[in-house]
């Protein structure tokens, strides 16, 4: 009775940590995105990259110039109530 005991719980070991294995469902809708304004980067010659999120002016001018040495910088704009506003390159200079 004892080794069923053992072979019961083992199996039940090995379906846990097959649940975690697979994954749900995938999102359907975009993810809404904080206030603030934003950029995009890439690893040069990569068509996929990432947004970053900054507060306030100085502190996206301060990222462009970290990630700007080694990887390609986009500025995607401010966003404010959920619509993207275009930046003046000038203001940020």
């Amino acid at each position: 009775m004892f080794v069923r005991l053992i072979q019961f719980i083992g199996i039940k070991q090995i379906n846990l940590k097959e649940r975690k294995l697979t994954m749900g469902r995938p999102a359907t809708r975009p993810t809404k995105l904080k206030d603030g304004y934003y950029i995009e980067v890439r690893n040069k010659n990569q068509r996929s990259g990432i947004k970053i999120r900054r507060d306030s002016k100085e502190l996206l001018m301060q990222a462009i110039k970290e990630y700007g040495k080694t990887k390609d910088v986009t500025v995607l704009g401010k966003l404010k109530n959920g619509k993207m506003q275009q930046i003046d390159m000038g203001e940020l200079v």
